[in-house]
């Protein structure tokens, strides 16, 4: 465009200086004819002839002859400022030419980007979700639904096998710092058995390679305490922090860990974790500020332990920290969270309100906890853990076509090379660790099912390795 513009400005300033030969070729006609009148008229001389010396009246330079002088003046000077104007005007329309292609394009690009994003965030985790499944190389599982229904039968008729030779250790979840409940239950369960339990006092809300150091340390201190072996059983985030500790520091453990239970661990990732810290989607920076404020600033927490459980995340520490399934054994428990309409009334009891002493009435009074030393009464505090977990799992079911307990999908609950528990009765996420208030006689409750996947790690332990 702009060497078009170029010889068009080339033409006209040719045509302009040819006019202005023809006048000066005109001018010089003018004074070899009528020299004394050329003078006279213009006051000067062609350049190409020498002008003789005239005198010249003064008297009749008068007002025409200094008209035609600025007039002659005037006509060159446009015909060359014709030329400039046209070759400034010509710049001007070529600049503004680019200026629009580049809004264009850069228009363009913001469109495309804008596209990417949408589409970025309408796929989410389409194509990571079961990802453990389709990676080649990975050890296969074995499923062990059948036996551990017949040890879950087992304890439920008050057959107890869990030797008192092992210490186990309960590592807590997400948030669990939060939760003055956390496996309580289950630890008081264990305790009435007269087996040696603890829960593991962990920051749940730091990385996984922090907490991975810290049950590392916690494992050693019970081992060097009691000269027992410990067993592991780690829910959610729990699961993925006592895996970890395993792959990174298997040399220092090995002889000090009997087995490990992962129930409803994103091993493989969650896309809960995954869809809002994904970078490149619509208001991922939103998203990301939000989360920091609520884990950082409320919880006083990493924004790391989310991280961690990202699909990215997980396939990285995977991919560089090899679990030793060959060695040890492993149980994957997972289960699918129910959406019936009925769920939504669900409340579950995750801590205790202290109150001053005053008589309780009769449907409060039932919750008090006769075990604690302290006489003010206690109330439950509820809140609707169950429906949460329903209306993510149907989220989850409608977006992906993934069943989940709520947080997890199941396909990426089962580690490679442990034995699977596919559970088909629907328990949301948090119903192995807190008490609800609806409470079913005829099924067996979390405690019952945590003995039973331990049940099954000593029988495996039994097998694979040199147990008393």
């Amino acid at each position: 465009m702009e060497d078009y513009f170029d010889r068009i400005f080339n033409v006209a300033s040719e045509i302009g200086h040819c006019f202005v030969q023809l006048l000066e070729d005109a001018y010089g006609y003018f004074y070899n004819s009528f020299p004394y009148h050329y003078v006279l008229i213009f006051g000067e001389c062609p350049s190409s002839v020498e002008a003789a010396p005239a005198p010249i009246d003064s008297s009749v330079q008068d007002w025409t002859l200094s008209w035609i002088r600025k007039v002659r003046l005037f006509i060159k000077k446009s015909l060359l400022a014709s030329s400039y104007g046209l070759k400034m005007g010509c710049k001007i329309v070529n600049h503004c030419f680019v200026f629009c292609l580049l809004y264009v394009t850069e228009a363009q690009e913001m469109l495309q980007m804008l596209i990417n994003r949408l589409r970025r965030t309408l796929e989410g985790s389409s194509a990571d979700i079961g990802w453990l499944q389709k990676t080649k190389g990975l050890p296969p599982v074995v499923d062990g639904t059948a036996r551990f229904k017949e040890l879950l039968s087992d304890v439920r008729n008050g057959m107890h096998n869990l030797p008192n030779s092992l210490v186990y250790l309960f590592i807590p979840g997400l948030f669990s710092n939060h939760s003055p409940l956390y496996f309580v239950n289950t630890k008081r369960f264990f305790s009435k058995m007269g087996l040696t339990c603890h829960i593991a006092k962990i920051h749940s809300e730091a990385s996984v390679e922090k907490n991975a150091w810290e049950l590392k340390q916690y494992i050693e201190e019970l081992y060097w305490g009691s000269g027992k072996r410990i067993l592991l059983l780690g829910h959610s985030k729990g699961g993925i922090d006592a895996a970890a500790a395993l792959s990174l520091y298997w040399y220092e453990l090995r002889n000090k860990v009997a087995g490990l239970a992962l129930v409803q661990s994103p091993y493989g990732g969650s896309p809960i974790a995954s869809d809002i810290l994904r970078e490149g989607q619509i208001a991922d920076k939103e998203a990301r500020r939000i989360m920091e404020f609520i884990v950082c600033k409320l919880i006083k927490g990493d924004i790391r332990a989310l991280e961690d459980l990202t699909y990215d995340k997980r396939k990285d520490f995977i991919s560089k920290h090899k679990l030793p399934s060959d060695e040890l054994p492993i149980v994957s428990f997972h289960t699918e969270a129910s959406s019936a309409p009925g769920v939504l009334a669900t409340m579950s009891h995750i801590a205790h309100a202290e109150l001053p002493w005053l008589p309780l009435p009769q449907f409060l009074a039932q919750y008090e906890e006769s075990y604690s030393l302290l006489t003010t009464p206690r109330v439950p505090v509820v809140i609707p853990l169950s429906a949460a977990m329903a209306i993510s799992a149907l989220h989850l079911r409608l977006r992906y076509g993934e069943r989940s307990d709520g947080l997890v999908a199941r396909c990426d609950a089962e580690v490679p090379g442990s034995v699977v528990v596919r559970l088909e009765r629907k328990l949301d996420h948090a119903w192995m660790v807190y008490s609800t208030l609806r409470k079913d006689p005829f099924e067996a409750d979390a405690s019952e099912m945590c003995e039973a996947l331990l049940t099954m790690l000593v029988e495996n332990t039994k097998e694979n390795c040199d147990f008393p």
